[in-house]
């Protein structure tokens, strides 16, 4: 392990600064997603079953440096407490005495709440002096917080260097699901990799193709492909100046031994517009006035063959305009295919983005997938190659 994880951690009594996400969704001053505090949960319950005392840090929206109400952690106590089953302690501030005061109440067990740390400009800046006054704060830190991982920030950086430093369990779980699929993964290895527009995903497409032994391109990116290939895509979108990016990714593929997948059929209709008129075509003969709006039922024995041969699975992104019927379709076949190899024990799936989970969710996969990640910008960066540094600052504390 490159890191070290709670296990090595000795907490009876400490103060644990605990980097958590909960930067939470919310509506008329109340969560409406409690996702990221439940997977705070077993990091939390650790550290207070074993006596220590949790102060969790986090960050809300954008405040700038200011303090904003509307961007107040103390509105998400409720929230925090019904998902724990215990009391926690707010204080209103994240340095300086309204934080010293809230610890120095504190018995060993309790979990107490800081403020916004974004409320402080010193928290994006990773500003030695702000990472001090928090490092006073505590005997121990924590980052349970991978989403924010490629964030060079105080309370992500910092802290790892003034106190010593460990991986939460929800941090470790992540790295333990990127690192079984791509750095030391189980081979064949194959990544699909969808959504609107090439031109997002250079990094990403580009460190794949060295990475993977099958790249399988859906939604609107595949039509880039499809036209730098020079075949009719009629009025889908395309991005026209990135043609040649997409052919020398292609050519990339074709040098590191990567097979790259296009869809074969395609769904097109006049209107993007749910239930549409549309029809199944070759994915070259698309007529003038068509777009491609998902892939056809050719492509998507395709994959799934090609998925039945592979262990290795890295998703990021939809085929289709999955938010629509009957545009959903390939999206859906394709990851219950996943869902299903993954219950059987034949592949490990990993999978992360926005669109991604709700895509998974939607078709009603992301239960049996082996890890979905929620992280956004740090799955992203990670799939780019990227090194990220909360999980360097990690690595060197150990």
């Amino acid at each position: 392990m490159t890191f070290r994880t709670l296990d090595e951690a000795d907490v009876q009594g400490k103060r644990v600064l605990v980097r958590v996400d909960f930067n939470l969704p919310m509506e008329d001053g109340k969560v409406t997603d409690d996702t990221r505090i439940k997977a705070a949960l077993p990091t939390i319950n650790n550290i207070i079953i074993q006596g220590g005392k949790a102060i969790l840090i986090a960050h809300m929206g954008r405040p700038k440096g200011t303090r904003d109400e509307a961007q107040s952690l103390r509105q998400i106590v409720p929230a925090v407490e019904a998902a724990l089953g215990k009391p926690v302690a707010f204080a209103d501030d994240c340095i300086g005495p309204e934080a010293e005061k809230a610890i120095a109440a504190m018995k060993d067990g309790d979990v107490l709440l800081l403020e916004n740390l974004r409320f402080h400009a010193g928290e994006e800046k990773d500003d030695p002096e702000f990472t001090k006054q928090l490092a006073a704060l505590g005997d121990i830190f924590v980052n349970d917080a991978f989403s924010v991982a490629h964030r060079a920030a105080a309370s992500v950086v910092g802290l790892a260097k003034e106190l010593p430093a460990y991986a939460g369990r929800s941090m470790q779980k992540e790295l333990e699901a990127l690192g079984a699929a791509l750095t030391s993964p189980q081979r064949p290895v194959a990544a699909v990799v969808g959504g609107a527009k090439v031109s997002t995903k250079i990094e990403l497409l580009s460190n794949l193709v060295t990475k993977v032994n099958t790249l399988i391109i859906g939604g609107a990116m595949a039509n880039t492909f499809l036209a730098a290939q020079g075949k009719a895509v009629g009025k889908s979108l395309v991005e026209r100046d990135h043609l040649d990016t997409a052919r020398e990714i292609e050519e990339k593929a074709k040098a590191a031994g990567c097979m790259l997948v296009l869809p074969v059929d395609a769904i097109a209709a006049t209107e993007f517009k749910a239930n549409a008129p549309h029809r199944t075509v070759p994915s070259d003969m698309i007529a003038q006035d068509e777009m491609i709006l998902d892939a056809g039922p050719r492509t998507i024995e395709e994959v799934s063959a090609l998925l039945e041969k592979t262990k290795t699975l890295v998703w990021n992104g939809p085929f289709g305009a999955f938010e629509m019927e009957p545009f959903d379709a390939a999206t859906n076949a394709v990851a219950r295919k996943a869902a299903a190899l993954t219950k059987d024990g034949k592949l490990l799936s990993v999978a992360g983005g926005g669109d991604t989970v709700a895509a998974l969710n939607h078709a009603g996969a992301a239960d049996d997938f082996s890890y979905i990640s929620t992280a956004g910008g740090a799955f992203l960066e990670w799939l780019e190659g990227k090194p990220l540094p909360g999980v360097e600052a990690l690595k060197q504390a150990r």
